[in-house]
This record gives structure tokens, C-alpha cells and sequence, in this order.
């Protein structure tokens, strides 16, 4: 069965429509901080509340659920088949993967009720929070802590750039405009280190960590922005070869993609669902796949996702609707714009 008819599927069974009515506004909330109006945060945690009104709260026999498309969804649809069975048989319900194309698919889904639960890229956590209502819980990691990435500058090692402000007037790929080391973190880091987005360079949206670095070795583009955790997967894959770069700019670390469930899910569900995957342990070929995680730990949005938080503000980038609206157009215009050049390339062949 294909991705595509996977995703279909899942929406005729569950009768899940795209246009899916979110809850009212709730107009007595005290506080909302950044959050939509359909949220409030009473509490002053960042993310919105569960619901006051109990005939709101989610408790489906069926739970459906996405993962970041930092790469192609048919990889992790794969990789997270061990987990999703063990959540299966941990909750005792149906678990559904569903696969999204890009960041802005995934957060409506969670904001129109289409998915209980997900794991959003580093950027686009913000977006799922504010606009979605996603309560970030934990990440991939190690029994020590959670597991974190760095925003890599690469080009080809037979390449004549050996620093950032080499790349002046050359072809930059970034991936998607809300993806934090794919985009936002570039718009913030580059500049005092000789390079700035949109002046120095126009970025060119390349839809994905995975396909900037295979631009970069094909030569479609001069330099990348890509995830270290995504590079250094393709590697382990085969799907590269990390003696073809030179990294040529190294960030500090970032947090990697967040878990999260729908704020609205009854309590003793989300108690569950935490409970299910804090008690789950990688198998070797997850390990492999996720840099040597073992786990899922434990973290808040408040408190591990203040530098990204910090790195949207200066970018210009809040994660407030206005942003994440310009940021969905951008997405959906670079995305066509790629489809076309491939369908061109395509018919010249």
C-alpha cells in the first residue's frame, strides 16, 4: 500500500475531513500568552490547557499520529513500526501513522483534530503549540538526557569554500521556512559570520535536510543548511557518503523534534499515552537509525525550547498565526516551484 493510500485510508476510515470545525474560542481564559484564541493557558506553561468543558475531551478508540517529514514518510512509517506496536498493545487501542508531506499539513492536522498525537520538527514546535494546541512531552534521547542537534553548513569537499562568507552570491539550500536549523537559525547565525540570508544570497527552499544534502552532492546547490542528526542518518543509510562534505559552520546545540499530544485528550489518556512511551525502549535498529537513542525523555516546552523560541524572535519569525500563515505560503510556493523544476527535468530527459 502506498503512502498516499495509507494517508487516504486512514481519512475514510476515522471520517477525518480536511475542512474538520476546531472547538469555539474559549473568551473567559485569563491568560493565552502567544497561544490562538481557541486555547488558553491559565497556568503560564506555554501550551494551552485541557479544555474546562469535559464533553470536549478526546478519548477515540482510534489513535492517529505523524512524525516530522524531515524526510520521506515512507522511512519512518518503517522505522517506527516497533513503537507504534508497542503503543498499540501499551494502550490497548488502534495506533495509525499517518504520513504528512510538509510541517504546515502536519500542524493543521493536529489543529483540526485529525492527529491525537505527533512528533513536530524543532522549528515547527513552536507553530504546533501556539496554533494547534500540541503539549510537547518528550524527545528522543539517552537515559541521561534528551537527545540534541547542531545546524551544519555543508558543502562538497572538492569545493573551493572553506568558510561561510565564501558563499556570497552562490546557491544556498535552505529547507523549509519554519524549520529551525533548515532555515530560521541560518537567518540568525550566518550574518555575523559573513553571510546574510537575503542579502548576501536568496535562499533556495529545498523541502527537506535529505534533499539539501543530496543538492549539495549533486551539485544543485553550493551550500546546505541541514539537521546534524538527519546528515549523519543518511550516512549510517548509505544514502550519502560523509567524506563527499565539508562543514564548514557548526551551531551550538538545539533540541531535536518534539512529542507532543492534543491538548484536548482526556486526562487519563495522555497520562496513558506518556506512560507508554516513557516505558519504551529502541530496538538496535531504531538506535541505529536515531544516533545511538534509546528512548523517549522527558521535557516541557517552556523550559527545552526557550533557545528555539529565542532564535524565531530574532529571525524575525515569532510563532504567532501572521508568521506561521506567511511561513505556510512560502512552503507551498517553494514546494510547487520544486515539483515544476522536477516535472521540467523530467521531460527533457
Amino acid at each position: 500500500m502506498t503512502i498516499r493510500t495509507i494517508g487516504l485510508a486512514v481519512a475514510a476510515a476515522l471520517g477525518l475531513g480536511i475542512a474538520a470545525a476546531p472547538a469555539a474560542a474559549q473568551d473567559d481564559c485569563p491568560n493565552r500568552g502567544q497561544l490562538d484564541t481557541l486555547y488558553c493557558d491559565r497556568n503560564g506553561d506555554l501550551v494551552a490547557d485541557l479544555p474546562t468543558d469535559q464533553s470536549k475531551w478526546k478519548d477515540p478508540s482510534t489513535l492517529v499520529w505523524a512524525y516530522s517529514p524531515v524526510e520521506d514518510p515512507a522511512v519512518y512509517a518503517n522505522i517506527f513500526k516497533p513503537f507504534t506496536d508497542h503503543l498499540a498493545q501499551c494502550i490497548d487501542k488502534r495506533i495509525v501513522y499517518y504520513p504528512v508531506q510538509s510541517n504546515s499539513a502536519e500542524i493543521e492536522a493536529m489543529r483540526s483534530g485529525r492527529l491525537h498525537f505527533a512528533g513536530f520538527s524543532t522549528g515547527p514546535t513552536g507553530f504546533a503549540v501556539n496554533l494547534a494546541g500540541a503539549v510537547p512531552f518528550s524527545a528522543k534521547g539517552t537515559a541521561e538526557k534528551p537527545h540534541g542537534y547542531h545546524l551544519l553548513a555543508i558543502v562538497r569537499a572538492d569545493s573551493p569554500y572553506q568558510k561561510l562568507a565564501d558563499l556570497k552570491g552562490k546557491k544556498v539550500a535552505h529547507t523549509s521556512p519554519s524549520s529551525n536549523s533548515g532555515n530560521l537559525a541560518p537567518r540568525v547565525l550566518f550574518p555575523p559570520l559573513g553571510l546574510t540570508p537575503d542579502e548576501d544570497y536568496k535562499p533556495l527552499m529545498s523541502g527537506g535536510h535529505d534533499k539539501s544534502a543530496l543538492g549539495v552532492a549533486s551539485g544543485d546547490y553550493d551550500l546546505g543548511a541541514v539537521a546534524s542528526d538527519v546528515f549523519e542518518r543518511m550516512a549510517i543509510r548509505g544514502t550519502i557518503k560523509a567524506e563527499d562534505f565539508r562543514i564548514v559552520y557548526k551551531s551550538p546545540v538545539f533540541p531535536t523534534s518534539s512529542f507532543a499530544y492534543a491538548h484536548d485528550l482526556k486526562p487519563e489518556l495522555a497520562a496513558k499515552l506518556k506512560e507508554c512511551f516513557f516505558s519504551f525502549r529502541f530496538p538496535p535498529e531504531m538506535q541505529k537509525e536515531f544516533n545511538g537513542d534509546d528512548r523517549f525523555f522527558p521535557i516541557t516546552y517552556q523550559k527545552d525550547w526557550a533557545v528555539v523560541r529565542d532564535v524565531a524572535e530574532k529571525s524575525g519569525t515569532p510563532y504567532n498565526k501572521s508568521a506561521y500563515e506567511a511561513e505556510s505560503k512560502r512552503e507551498a510556493e517553494a514546494a510547487a516551484k520544486k515539483k515544476q523544476q522536477q516535472e521540467q527535468k523530467q521531460k527533457a530527459q
